[in-house]
Parts: C-alpha cells; sequence; structure tokens
C-alpha cells in the first residue's frame, strides 16, 4: 500500500512538472512568436506590400490561432502619411482546417479603423495596391479557387475620410460599425449590416447590403434620417460660378439590382427633402422649398414599371431674373449651361450631381413606354417670381400663391386631368384646367380663367418696343 501511494506521488510530481513544463514551453514560444511576427512584417512590408507598416505590439499564439496587432498603421506609398489606421486588430484562425488547405479564420475585428481616401482625377491612393495583389490572367486560369472562409467580420467605431483635389471635396463619416456573418469561398452571397454618422452636420445612416461576389446582384434596405446634404454643395460648386446649398435628406429605402447594369433595377420606398435652398448666398435664395416627398411603389426600368403613391412638394420658390446680359441661371451655371457641359463632358473629374442626374436619366428613359403611374400629386403653396432688368424699366410679375392638383395619372386611364390656381401679384389671379389623354399628349383640352389683370403692368415691353406707354 505504501508502495503505491510512493508511486502516485512521483506520478502526481511529473504530472506537475510536464504540465509546467508545457505551459513555460507555450509561453516561450508565444514570447517568441509574438514580437519575431512584429519584426518580420515591418522588416519586408516594402518588398510585399509596397507600404510601410509599423504596429507597437503584436500578440501571435500558434497553439489557439489567435492574432491581435495593436496600433497597426499603413502609410502612403513612400510617404510618411497614415493611409490606414486600427486601434487593434484581432483574428482567430482555424489551426486544424490548414492541413487540408482549407483557411479559415473564424472571425475579424478592426477596431476604430480610420481611412484616408485620395482621389486626383482618375488615380486614388489605394491604385498601387489593386495592382499589387491582382492576380495575372493565365494565374487565375491554371489555379484552383483558393478555399478561404472570414467568418464574423467587425468594424467598430471607425472613420473614412475622403478628399478629391480637382473639385475639391472634403468628406468624412464617423462612428462606422460594420457586421457580417462573414465570406464563405464556396458561398456567392454576403450579408452586410452598416451604420454610420456624417462627420460634418447631423443625421445617421443605417441598413443592410447582400451582394452576390459572383454576378454583382444586390439587395439594399436603408434607412436615413435628417442627413445634412453639405456633400452635394460641394459638388454645386465646381458646376456654379458661385452660390450657396443647403437641404436634409430621410428616407426609408429599398433596392434591388446589379452593380454593374444600371437599368436592372427595383426601387421602393420613401424620399423625403427638406429646407432646400440654393442661391447666390444663405441669405438670397434662387430656389427653395420647404419639403419634396416622393413615395414609391415600384420603379422597374427592366420591367417597365413606374408606380407611385404620391409626389408631394410644399412651398416650393423659384426667382428668375432677366439681365442686361444673360439671366441669374447663366450667370450662375455659366452661359448656356457651359459649366455643366465642361463637368459632363467625356475626361472629366467625378462630379456626384451630375452622376445623380445621369442616373435618373438612365432609369427614366423607359418612362413613356411603360406602365406608369401617380397616385397624387400635388404643389401647394408655391411662390414663383419674375423680374427683367433689361428694360428701362423694370417688370416684375409672381404667382404667390400657387397651387397644382392631379390625381390617378396613370396610361391605363382614358384621360388625366389637371387643376392649377394662383394669386399674380400685384393684381389678378387665373385658374387652369387641362386634360390629357396619357398614351397620345398631343391630345389634350386646355379650360383657364385670367381675371383683374391691369394690363398697364406689360407697360415696360410697350415701352421698349414701340417707345409709347
Amino acid at each position: 500500500m505504501a508502495f503505491l501511494l510512493a508511486r502516485m506521488s512521483k506520478l502526481k510530481q511529473v504530472f506537475k512538472i510536464t504540465l509546467i513544463t508545457i505551459a513555460i514551453f507555450v509561453v516561450v514560444v508565444i514570447a517568441f512568436v509574438s514580437p519575431l511576427t512584429k519584426y518580420l512584417i515591418e522588416k519586408f512590408d516594402k518588398q510585399y506590400t509596397g507600404r510601410e507598416i509599423t504596429m507597437d505590439w503584436a500578440y501571435v499564439n500558434p497553439f489557439t490561432g489567435y492574432i491581435h496587432f495593436g496600433d497597426l498603421k499603413i502609410f502612403e506609398q513612400e510617404s510618411d502619411t497614415v493611409f490606414l489606421s486600427l486601434n487593434g486588430i484581432s483574428a482567430n484562425i482555424a489551426m486544424g482546417k490548414l492541413l487540408s488547405k482549407n483557411y479559415e479564420i473564424s472571425s475579424l475585428t478592426l477596431d476604430q479603423t480610420k481611412a484616408l481616401l485620395f482621389q486626383y482625377k482618375t488615380y486614388f491612393n489605394f491604385n498601387d495596391l489593386i495592382q499589387k495583389f491582382t492576380s495575372k490572367e493565365d494565374t487565375l486560369k491554371k489555379s484552383e479557387p483558393l478555399h478561404l472562409t472570414i467568418l464574423d467580420i467587425k468594424i467598430t467605431d471607425g472613420a473614412f475620410y475622403y478628399q478629391e483635389i480637382v473639385t475639391p471635396i472634403n468628406y468624412f463619416v464617423k462612428k462606422v460599425n460594420i457586421e457580417s456573418v462573414g465570406y464563405r469561398w464556396n458561398v456567392d452571397t454576403v450579408p452586410i449590416k452598416f451604420s454610420f454618422l456624417p462627420g460634418i452636420g447631423s443625421g445617421d445612416i443605417k441598413g443592410d447590403i447582400t451582394v452576390n461576389s459572383k454576378n454583382n446582384d444586390y439587395t439594399l434596405a436603408i434607412l436615413i434620417k435628417k442627413i445634412d446634404l453639405n456633400i452635394v454643395g460641394q459638388y454645386i460648386i465646381d458646376l456654379s460660378n458661385y452660390g450657396s446649398f443647403k437641404a436634409i435628406l430621410d428616407a426609408d429605402f429599398k433596392s434591388e439590382g446589379n452593380l454593374l447594369i444600371k437599368e436592372n433595377v427595383t426601387n421602393s420606398g420613401l424620399l423625403s427633402v427638406s429646407d432646400f435652398h440654393f442661391g447666390k448666398d444663405s441669405i438670397n435664395d434662387f430656389a427653395a422649398f420647404e419639403n419634396l416627398t416622393i413615395s414609391i411603389k415600384q420603379v422597374s426600368p427592366k420591367k417597365f414599371k413606374y408606380l407611385f403613391d404620391s409626389v408631394s412638394l410644399q412651398h416650393p420658390y423659384f426667382k428668375y431674373e432677366q439681365y442686361d446680359y444673360l439671366d441669374n441661371v447663366q450667370t450662375m451655371f455659366g452661359e448656356n449651361g457651359v459649366n455643366i457641359k465642361s463637368a459632363n463632358a467625356k475626361g472629366a473629374s467625378f462630379n456626384l450631381v451630375i452622376e445623380i442626374a445621369n442616373y435618373i436619366k438612365t432609369i427614366s428613359k423607359n418612362l413613356l413606354k411603360s406602365n406608369y403611374s401617380i397616385d397624387r400629386v400635388a404643389i401647394n403653396k408655391a411662390e414663383i417670381s419674375y423680374n427683367n432688368y433689361s428694360m428701362s424699366e423694370k417688370f416684375a410679375i409672381e404667382l404667390n400663391p400657387f397651387s397644382f392638383t392631379a390625381d390617378s395619372i396613370a396610361k391605363t386611364n382614358k384621360r388625366v386631368n389637371f387643376k392649377s390656381t394662383a394669386s399674380i401679384q400685384p393684381y389678378g389671379s387665373f385658374a387652369l384646367g387641362v386634360s390629357i389623354n396619357p398614351k397620345d399628349s398631343s391630345d389634350f383640352d386646355f379650360n383657364y380663367q385670367f381675371q383683374k389683370i391691369p394690363l398697364t403692368i406689360f407697360n415696360p415691353y410697350l415701352i421698349k418696343y414701340t417707345s409709347f406707354p
């Protein structure tokens, strides 16, 4: 019995020593591998990436597959400017699957990511990385697909900065949070949830998108609350000689389509632009409105469907002025819109306003030959002002308030009816009724009425062309 107890005691001691030895071995390996990994990355960074990479510390556990790099920085090519920085990046690698040539990262977290995206004409500051890591066509044909799986992807509390030199544009978003169940090498679709705040102004954006990496199909659901559209104002400066712009965007929107084919899209949801102002400066507006709301049932150019629930414009304002030379629109955008034509010319730098206009043009080109309907259209409390300073006497007239309504606008209807009324300033009023055949726009009826308009307001034109009032 004593012999057995003594033997058990020795076995326990051996077991303890073995555990201690293993623990020491693991600690030594980790303590050795971690700084070695940091050293190798910082030594061969330019050779393999063309960029300098630094980090404060690294932790690598080859037994569990856990990796963490602290305060990681990737610099611009041949520059001391930071291109990408992370407070920390962590990954869990499934070590057991490496032997079967299945590379799986079971989780990937990027904490407090900051990135600077720089553009000069068609050049981006990440072009060198794309060229560096893009496989050659011959290699793609010969090699088997890489069995790479990345699961549980998270980007937390990020900030992304965008600078475009030519226009110029300076914009950034903050509090960027992105989550995805991940990417599998043998599954085409990648679901992503995202949220962020604009770096300048108010509002927030969140949503989810699923992208098919094989055929570029996507589905998107996005919720936008009180986003300040100041970035649009930066692009308008590129189109105009001067001017001030502001607006707020709200949206609850869904879209399905293809990233490469603009016409292959189906949109639905609610869009609202409020507090819109555009003019000479922040005080003198050329155009403004309180609110524009568009409720979309379904817009699908490919399916030839343009179905709207309602379009409502509240308290719009527009001022048109003629001068001895040009008018207020051409003074701002150049004679005959030369600034816009220049910005839209082939080879011109990217302009968000031009791209939005071209996108709307593309998806609406099938409108008249499609099945279209708008249940209700309304313009309420509009102010339309016209001033002519090109004559010896100023001519001024204004429609205030002006209203316009139409119900059941549809291609399937026999007739579509519109109604409009306005008070004419300084005196008078008018009412207008229009009935149009939606299948033939040349088939229409007008019913209009003018009242109490003093003809003397046209004296400036009589004086100009006859010399007599």
